[in-house]
This record gives structure tokens, sequence and C-alpha cells, in this order.
């Protein structure tokens, strides 16, 4: 099953996905795609750090998610992505062909086998930004999360900590 939990900032995304892995009863494979690139971000990784359970095995991994998740993936695991805007913003700004990145992602998600849970921001319900590279992250991130939806079982807009469930089940 794959699933995947987008929303606002601090709307309860990551708090969920966890939730739903721990219950998940499978081992968990936690794909962190941020790097810290300052001292506020170390904290904030260092937060999420602290929040895992210390069996959960962590990979970090900003650039080459589609491999990971190949590699991972198994009937008896269940793997946990957070997040995919931090993984657009690191495909940016290291050049990457991300129509192709993206297609890779999702080729891997139609294969994957046990549970998979995505994390994103939802990026594209504000202004439109007056940066090229703004607007560029923007529009990747709707082409990923459009395709990420499409092939996902359960699709979860977080709201103020509260899921909606906009596909799928309810869980």
């Amino acid at each position: 099953m794959i699933r995947f939990i987008t929303g606002g900032a601090r709307c309860g995304k990551s708090s969920r996905a966890e939730q739903l892995a721990a219950a998940s009863g499978l081992e968990v494979v936690y794909i962190a795609t941020a790097e810290a690139r300052d001292a506020e971000m170390e904290s904030r990784l260092a937060s999420h750090r602290a929040r895992r359970p210390a069996h959960w095995r962590t990979i970090e991994e900003p650039l080459a998610l589609a491999q990971v998740v190949r590699d991972q993936q198994g009937p008896e695991r269940c793997l946990l992505v957070d997040c995919l805007t931090l993984w657009i913003t690191n495909q940016l700004l290291a050049g990457a062909d991300i129509r192709a990145e993206r297609e890779s992602l999702v080729a891997e998600l139609a294969r994957a086998q046990g549970e998979i849970i995505l994390v994103s921001n939802e990026t594209g319900m504000g202004v439109v930004p007056m940066g090229e590279l703004s607007r560029r992250f923007v529009d990747e991130s709707g082409w990923l999360h459009q395709a990420v939806a499409a092939q996902a079982d359960q699709v979860v807009l977080m709201v103020a900590g509260l899921p909606l469930v906009v596909k799928g089940d309810r869980v």
C-alpha cells in the first residue's frame, strides 16, 4: 500500500506518517531527504531524529530516492519517506533532470512491495511566487504530487493536525 500525506507547514504530516508506520507492524525504514544547510535546519532534523523509535533504521539520502526505494522495499517493510518537497529542492539545486527523477521514483513505487508512506508539503495552494526558481519549485512539486497521488492507494491532506482523506479508505 502506498500512502501519500501532504499539507501545509506544521500541520502534523510527519507525526501522522510516523504513527502509521509504527502501527503497520512492519520493519520501518525511515528515508530522510533533508540536508542540514544551516543551524535552524539542523535543529529541525535533530527533533525528527529524537522522535523516531531507536529500532527504526534511518537512511539519509537527499538525491537518489528512487534507488533507495528500489533497494529497501519489501513485503515485510514499511518505508517512510520524509519529505518529497525537500527532495525536489535538492534535485533543483543539483541541476538534475527532475522529470527523469520523478518518472524513476514513480516507476519504483509502482513495483514496490510492502507499505510506503510519502510525506510532502503542499506548496501550490498559495500565491504564485515571483522568482523563477521558486515558480519552478512549485511547478515541479505539483507535478510530482500529481504523479505520486495517481500511484497512491491513499492520499491524506493534513489540516491543523487532522487527516482529511481525499483518496482511498479512511484510516
